[in-house]
């Protein structure tokens, strides 16, 4: 597979979609009706016709194993200067919720554009976050 990377000034990270793709996720054997493989080249599609807006790699895994796929939506340095933080979506499974991604990336991500209604049924809690919460 080839990276390309569009030049962006300094300071000017964009949105970044990280795909977890370690023990469970992407794993055909936990999830056999989904096209592992085809989602991963769909979202590596979209970045590069994005001209630069989102990027994506992937990832070992992330933790959420329960929730698998689990793709992490990194605002972009605008986003974040926003005050936006990084939105975890789990069972993303289906060519609907990684178009949902896709188009929320697109329009730049947590802290610029508001994510489409589904996916926001599908934000789980960090790892970290949900460990605080199990102790309380």
């Amino acid at each position: 597979m080839t990276t390309t990377f569009a030049l962006r000034p300094f300071g000017a990270r964009p949105c970044t979609l990280v795909v977890c793709r370690g023990c469970c996720c992407g794993d055909a054997r936990k999830n056999p009706g989904t096209d592992h493989a085809g989602q991963l080249a769909r979202l590596h599609q979209a970045s590069e016709a994005s001209a630069g807006r989102f990027a994506v790699r992937t990832s070992d895994c992330l933790g959420p194993c329960g929730q698998a796929n689990v793709i992490v939506v990194q605002p972009s340095a605008e986003g974040r200067r926003r005050g936006a933080r990084a939105a975890w979506i789990g069972w993303a499974l289906d060519e609907d919720a990684v178009e949902d991604v896709i188009r929320w990336a697109d329009g730049g991500g947590p802290g610029i554009a508001e994510p489409p209604a589904a996916l926001t049924l599908q934000m789980i809690p960090p790892p970290s976050q949900a460990r605080r919460r199990a102790r309380r």
